[in-house]
């Protein structure tokens, strides 16, 4: 099964760039930790870091399908990255986010794999 996980923390993108050099080493372990576990019952089909949410444009809904800039919604809560994982089940799933660093929310979301 896919599962998705969306990672957010609250001003993440400032306290990213905030941080010292021992605060980035414990991340970047974190991140080693959880992909070596991930190897362990799965694998990652995907990933990757996101860009701040002002870069992002929103498509509406609509006939006349508006873009906005910004992201979809207006959250204090700033998604950063996520990860695409393709495991046994919810429960591996969820136990694989906990190992991610532990500033980050994360949403696990099962895929519906529809064929593109």
């Amino acid at each position: 099964m896919r599962f998705l996980l969306l990672m957010a923390e609250a001003d993440h993108f400032n306290k990213w760039e905030a941080a010292d050099d021992a605060h980035r080493e414990r991340v970047y372990a974190d991140f080693h930790a959880f992909d070596e576990a991930v190897k362990t019952r799965g694998s990652i089909v995907g990933g990757d870091a996101l860009d701040r949410p002002a870069t992002a444009r929103t498509v509406r809904p609509g006939d006349d399908r508006p873009v906005t800039d910004g992201p979809y919604a207006e959250t204090v809560e700033q998604i950063g990255g996520f990860y695409l994982l393709d495991v046994p089940d919810l429960e591996a799933a969820v136990e694989l986010a906990a190992l991610l660093p532990r500033e980050y929310t994360v949403e696990v979301r099962p895929t519906l794999e529809v064929a593109m």
